[in-house]
């Protein structure tokens, strides 16, 4: 299953090949660009989930667009993984001061590369609790993915049931659409904001032969707020 899209720049082709290579076969659909002018072109169309990076690149180099991505309202939150044959303490440092999250040295173990890459994206998605949540006789159960509206299972997509989660464990408060952005789909994708509007269709449009779809409010010119028990005695 894809995980997400990984741009890497390498301008060595033997290694840019190890690379895609091995992320491909840990699941994630990679873009390859050997030089910034090249990456700059792609991210102008796809922001990607993460960036591999080269320090030594043919003009532009890896810590300088390092810096250009972080400075970069749309790009900032993206993962930077450094791929370098710099080993002194102070390349790693520059490096990370450049805004890299990583610091890889060549050579390099692929199959470590790729364990990195799922920490370092681990550690920015939003994950679910695995505790049970019920209001209303509406329950989600993270462990099994499954959510049970009056006796009946309600099936939901993947984005759909987190957002769900979401809902049910922040309730009575007024959520924007880019906290939601940050909080479901995580600070590293970048969508637009009506992405949300759409799977809080999807969702409302899901609990509606149930009813519960009456506990979703949108506030004009705020967002969405979850209505709780303890506010809405009269439902359903």
């Amino acid at each position: 299953m894809t995980q997400c899209t990984i741009l890497t720049i390498e301008d060595e082709p033997a290694i840019s090949d190890i690379i895609r290579l091995n992320l491909k076969s840990a699941g994630y659909d990679v873009i390859s660009a050997n030089n910034v002018m090249q990456a700059e072109s792609v991210i102008k169309t796809i922001i990607p989930g993460l960036i591999v990076l080269d320090w030594m690149l043919p003009g532009t180099s890896g810590p300088t667009f390092a810096k250009l991505i972080r400075n970069d309202k749309r790009t900032q939150n993206i993962p930077v993984i450094m791929l370098t044959a710099k080993s002194l303490e102070e390349n790693k440092i520059e490096g990370l001061n450049a805004g890299c999250d990583d610091y890889i040295v060549k050579p390099f173990s692929p199959k470590e590369l790729v364990a990195r890459i799922q920490a370092l994206l681990r550690r920015r998605s939003p994950e679910l609790t695995q505790d049970a949540v019920s209001i209303f006789g509406l329950s989600l159960y993270p462990a099994t993915r499954t959510v049970i509206g009056k006796n009946h299972e309600i099936t939901l997509g993947p984005k759909e049931f987190k957002l769900l989660h979401y809902f049910m464990t922040h309730t009575d408060r007024v959520h924007t659409r880019t906290h939601l952005l940050n909080h479901v789909w995580g600070d590293h994708v970048f969508v637009e904001e009506r992405t949300v509007d759409v799977h809080v269709r999807r969702l409302r449009k899901a609990l509606t032969s149930t009813g519960f779809h009456k506990l979703i409010k949108t506030i004009r010119g705020g967002g969405y707020k979850f209505i709780s028990e303890k506010t809405n005695q009269s439902f359903p």
